[in-house]
């Protein structure tokens, strides 16, 4: 079976029978139409599918989902590359590309876990031009039942087995959804006395502390560079878009180095101010595009990143995980 259109599936499992049911003929048709198929699974998956498909497993790209599901945003970015990159055969056709994508949600804080349905509610909009397939296995012996009830949620349609799926009457628009996942936002930091003020042409003063914030913390020097890289660039448009100045504000705790920029806004905003882009920074750019690469940048970089857009008055706080976990 083949689609014209992108197709986001969801497989929910509650068996090693079941996970094999929905996900070994979608590998075989994929390979049969000439598609590339990639499959980033859970390592017990690997080994069912990589069995199961017998000689044509070595057609198969195989990554174990702790190794690629790291944060939302870099997760997207690099589906979005490996697409890009094998889109077309040697000769340079168009081929499909089918994914087993299985996002890893143990050990994951309840804002980590709002983050990755939202991730997987943007899929439809990332990939909707394309003729890809994506189908996203749910183990429904491990998952909390809560996880398990957003996936009809983000997902257009329920993989029910071999060549069958139907379409998930609860399936929720991306933006109606990703609008119910910023209802719920981390309190704007309390003032502290390390606080620092910016305003236009402070940044080598903003990338100065926090460069010495991060390196007091000991974490690595190629996480210092991207925290310092991710907040200045973040400062940069709060300067051009918030009223020329703002604070910035450096916290941590055992997991994460936090860095949370505001602004007033803009001072003489307008009665009807235009809307904030949708889903911002959370989309791959156009390559050819002069600008709307910043906030990509920053989610890139970061693990997580939290935005209050509004010209009142903007807060964007960014979450760097201090150690190599995922």
């Amino acid at each position: 079976m083949s689609r014209t259109r992108f197709v986001h599936q969801a497989l929910c499992y509650g068996s090693d029978d079941e996970f094999l049911d929905g996900t070994l003929t979608f590998a075989r048709d994929g390979l049969d139409a000439g598609d590339t198929v990639l499959a980033v699974v859970a390592s017990h998956n690997i080994g069912l599918l990589d069995e199961a498909l017998g000689d044509r497993s070595e057609e198969v790209e195989f990554v174990d989902a702790n190794d690629w599901y790291g944060s939302p945003s870099r997760t997207l970015g690099r589906y979005n590359a490996y697409c890009a990159a094998h889109d077309t055969d040697a000769t340079g056709r168009p081929r499909g590309i089918r994914v087993i994508g299985e996002p890893v949600w143990s050990d994951r804080t309840a804002l980590e876990v709002r983050e990755w349905m939202r991730y997987e509610s943007l899929l439809n909009i990332a990939f909707a031009g394309t003729g890809h397939w994506i189908l996203c296995p749910y183990d429904t012996r491990a998952l909390p039942v809560g996880i398990i009830r957003s996936a009809v949620r983000t997902h257009p349609e329920l993989a029910l087995g071999p060549r069958q799926s139907a379409h998930c009457g609860r399936y929720v628009d991306p933006a109606d959804f990703y609008a119910e996942c910023d209802t719920t936002r981390p309190p704007i930091l309390p003032a502290g006395r390390d606080d620092v003020p910016f305003a236009r042409g402070r940044s080598a003063h903003v990338r100065r502390a926090v460069s010495a914030y991060a390196r007091g913390l000991g974490v690595s020097e190629q996480l210092t560079h991207d925290i310092v890289t991710a907040v200045h660039e973040t400062v940069v448009n709060s300067v051009r878009h918030g009223g020329g100045r703002g604070v910035l504000r450096l916290r941590s705790d055992s997991e994460y180095v936090i860095c949370e920029i505001s602004d007033p806004g803009t001072p003489a905003a307008p009665s009807a101010p235009p809307p904030p882009p949708p889903f911002p920074g959370h989309l791959p750019p156009d390559p050819s595009a002069a600008s709307g690469h910043g906030m990509w940048v920053v989610r890139q970089l970061s693990d997580l990143a939290t935005q209050t857009l509004d010209p009142t008055g903007s807060v964007v706080r960014l979450y760097f995980r201090r150690s190599a976990v995922l």
